[in-house]
């Protein structure tokens, strides 16, 4: 597809409602991916779900393709899961950790997952060790290699946190990872959709995602992707018959593939409409698709730094489309409120999102955007203009 903003628009119905800025959080979905969702639950109303899975097998089997292609992986590497937490826990539990054994994190660290790491901490006796930040904010990868020893068993990256447009160094985490033969699983939740995804060249074990962010899938939509020889390391947390075969009355063998993270019950009207999702990025090309979305975010940034006190918080010397920021006398939650009754959708990032960061930097709830390819630039400077029309307190 080349890329055709007006048609893009129309492709997006959203975009006739509103000023949608928040791909961070729930990005908008392109009709193909809700024609897709409906037909499909239309097919179950009038079939049945077995009936409607069956007839649509091969799509659906095809939806393994299509996220394997996207981030260079193979289908058998691919488990899909109801959202990005399930897929990064599922890889976490079912990694075999013990007393003592180190677990290796960065500052910007998601919330769902660091509270993981504090129950295998509590649980299992962990030890969770935090990489400093260099002085632009992102991984110190000399900090990283420094800290490495016989008990570091795991190294856990989140890519692009939830805030602060941070772009962390993942493939050089990877470089160091693998040269130290330690399990490296990489949060991407933030990063598939909006930019080029390879797990070759991350040299990550395992990635978690999520469909409904930058991929612009259905809510309720996720994979993990774990590399083949590393699968047949762990074992689930929780198993059913589709993830282990029931060999014997009192034997099971798990599925040798990433299928073993998965249950035999899933929405397959939302498998199919993330297979659609990443079809359609696909059609526009990764590569595109980054060039326009952190374009616009760095609009973004140069018109929040022209209010009257505006400040963008981001970090690193590599900025995503994720824009974070304050603005003097505007208080985030009752200024995202407010834009909605103008019709601009943005949100607002408490500390518990990112709460080693939020702590070292003194942050308490912070306003963030996420422009993504389907907004114009008329899109930011609304958002701008709205801002510096918004009484202070």
């Amino acid at each position: 597809m080349t890329f055709d903003l007006d048609l893009i628009r129309s492709d997006t119905p959203g975009c006739s409602k509103g000023i949608h800025l928040l791909a961070c959080g729930s990005a908008l979905m392109p009709k193909p991916v809700l024609d897709e969702v409906t037909d499909f639950l239309r097919l179950e109303s009038e079939l049945g779900g077995y009936e409607a899975a069956g007839l649509r097998a091969q799509q659906l089997d095809g939806v393994y393709d299509s996220v394997a292609k996207l981030i260079g992986a193979k289908p058998t590497e691919i488990a899909l899961v109801e959202n990005a937490t399930v897929a990064w826990c599922q890889a976490f539990y079912s990694f075999p950790l013990q007393a003592g054994d180190r677990v290796l994190t960065s500052e910007v660290e998601y919330g769902a997952n660091y509270v993981a790491m504090l129950q295998r901490a509590k649980r299992d006796g962990i030890v969770i060790d935090v990489v400093p930040s260099d002085e632009s904010g992102a991984l110190d990868l000399d900090a990283l290699r420094s800290m490495i020893d016989d008990r570091v068993k795991l190294i856990s990256l989140t890519w692009i946190p939830t805030n602060g447009g941070l772009v962390n160094p993942a493939a050089g985490v990877g470089e160091i990872a693998e040269e130290h033969g330690i399990f490296y699983l990489l949060d991407a939740c933030q990063a598939v959709g909006q930019m080029p995804v390879d797990v070759g060249s991350l040299k990550c074990d395992a990635l978690s995602a999520t469909g409904r962010k930058f991929l612009r899938g259905p809510r309720g939509t996720g994979f993990l992707y774990m590399k083949t020889d590393r699968v047949l390391e762990t074992e689930p947390v929780v198993i059913d018959h589709y993830s282990a075969d029931w060999v014997e009355p009192d034997r099971y063998v798990l599925r040798p593939d990433a299928g073993r993270f998965e249950n035999w019950e899933n929405a397959y009207a939302l498998r199919a409409g993330l297979g659609v999702a990443v079809d359609y990025a696909m059609s526009i090309g990764m590569e595109v698709i980054q060039e326009r979305s952190w374009a616009l975010a760095a609009r973004l940034r140069e018109g929040i730094d022209g209010l009257d006190g505006g400040t963008v918080l981001d970090l690193g010397t590599v900025r995503s489309a994720i824009v974070s920021f304050s603005v003097d006398g505007l208080d985030p939650r009752p200024t995202v409120d407010e834009l909605r009754t103008r019709g601009i959708s943005i949100g607002a990032s408490g500390p518990a999102s990112t709460r080693l960061d939020s702590h070292r930097r003194g942050f308490t709830t912070i306003l963030r955007a996420a422009p993504h390819y389907y907004n114009s630039d008329d899109d930011i400077d609304s958002l701008v203009d709205a801002l510096a029309a918004l009484p202070r307190r």
